[in-house]
């Protein structure tokens, strides 16, 4: 029953800022990789952005380098990814998945969670 559980997603215009949360109050996300990834409708699920779980390494889709950033806040078990300069194309239901490193493709803990919707539009 444990899940994930992402927020803050909504309307935008292109190049407008927002923040996704993922929290989680059944483990720890400092354990595992945290992996972000969008599906947009008609297309397969991507990934988008991971965070290591040994050093905090951090990987981006190529389309985002640049404008989105992924970080971890212990205190408060959540991981968040920044996206800035937001685009049309951007525009998905952004998930995220507790990985044992950033190379996984399913969640190692818990399970797929309802995912937060982006929608950039003008």
């Amino acid at each position: 029953q444990v899940q994930l559980v992402e927020s803050g997603g909504g309307l935008v215009h292109p190049g407008d800022s927002l923040r996704l949360s993922c929290a989680s109050s059944g483990f720890i996300l400092d354990y595992y990789a945290i992996r972000w990834f969008r599906r947009a409708p008609g297309k397969e699920r991507e990934g988008v952005s991971c965070v290591s779980r040994t050093d905090n390494t951090t990987y981006y889709k190529d389309s985002v380098k640049g404008r989105f950033t992924i970080s971890r806040d212990s205190a408060k078990n959540t991981v968040y990814l920044q996206m800035n300069n937001v685009k049309p194309e951007d525009s998905a239901v952004y998930y995220c998945a507790a990985l044992i490193d950033c190379s996984g493709t399913f969640p190692k803990v818990g399970s797929w969670g309802q995912g937060t919707q982006v929608t950039v539009s003008s």
